[in-house]
């Protein structure tokens, strides 16, 4: 099941839980803190999923989308690359690696719809197709992405509890609000949601996971990290983090750099 990532640029590409909070510099210097980085990407994944429910594209392309957006500021600052463009470029390319292109004008048409008079949020085409190139470049041409979502259901299925497979896939989106997809193979962050659902739902699946025969203690180290991320960001699943803890950071951005 995990043998093809192993093979993968992405399994190369995993970095230590430390490196997510490191602030470029050039952003330290407009006085954004590891916190406000985070609270930044956070509200941008749900942009992404925003304007990808307007385009009408599959999970899977928006997965690849917030991948994307959260590789490039492992080794991007904000200050450089504008995340308000960063976010709609990164759909548009993750729809075409996934064979699900969107057209560039309709990203530009349902933004200028969402965002109305903020004009830090309104682009055109031109900006999309040039951010595209340099996204590229950032991303080194590494466009390859593996997600949970595919182990996810053979896993259930191994254990014999698909009726847990709706709740489990919704952890797996919540996912994508955090870093774990940077961090840790997807078929482990698929566990860390299967371990979740069981025990919330009450399901006994000890057993299993010894026959497994993984490292429980990363799966519970996961599982913690999404736990304690409902805990700490209270998110509505319709508006996104609350406009009084987000704007005062998004001034501190640059806008059409």
């Amino acid at each position: 099941m995990a043998a093809n990532f192993w093979a993968s640029s992405h399994s190369k590409q995993l970095l230590d839980p430390e490196e997510m909070d490191e602030v470029p510099a050039a952003d330290r210097a407009r006085g954004i803190t590891p916190m406000e980085f985070r609270l930044v990407k956070i509200h941008m994944s749900f942009h992404i999923w925003r304007l990808a429910q307007q385009v009408k594209v599959r999970q899977r392309v928006i997965a690849t989308a917030i991948t994307y957006f959260r590789r490039v500021y492992t080794r991007k600052s904000m200050t450089e690359y504008d995340p308000r463009l960063v976010a709609p470029a990164c759909l548009y390319l993750a729809s075409k690696v996934e064979e699900s292109t969107v057209q560039a004008r309709l990203l530009v048409f349902y933004i200028k719809k969402m965002c109305g008079s903020d004009d830090k949020y309104r682009f055109e085409i031109k900006d999309i197709l040039e951010m595209e190139m340099k996204l590229l470049e950032a991303l080194d041409y590494y466009l390859v992405v593996y997600h949970p979502y595919r182990p996810l259901l053979q896993l259930l299925q191994d254990a014999g509890i698909t009726d847990l497979t709706q709740f489990a896939w919704g952890l797996v989106n919540d996912t994508y609000k955090m870093d774990l997809i940077l961090i840790y193979p997807p078929y482990m962050i698929a566990l860390a949601c299967i371990y979740i659902a069981s025990v919330l739902k009450d399901k006994d699946t000890t057993s299993w996971f010894e026959e497994l025969r993984v490292d429980m203690n990363i799966v519970k180290s996961i599982s913690m990290v999404i736990l304690d991320f409902y805990d700490t960001y209270k998110i509505d699943p319709q508006r996104g983090l609350p406009e009084d803890k987000i704007i005062p950071v998004m001034n501190k951005l640059p806008s059409k750099v």
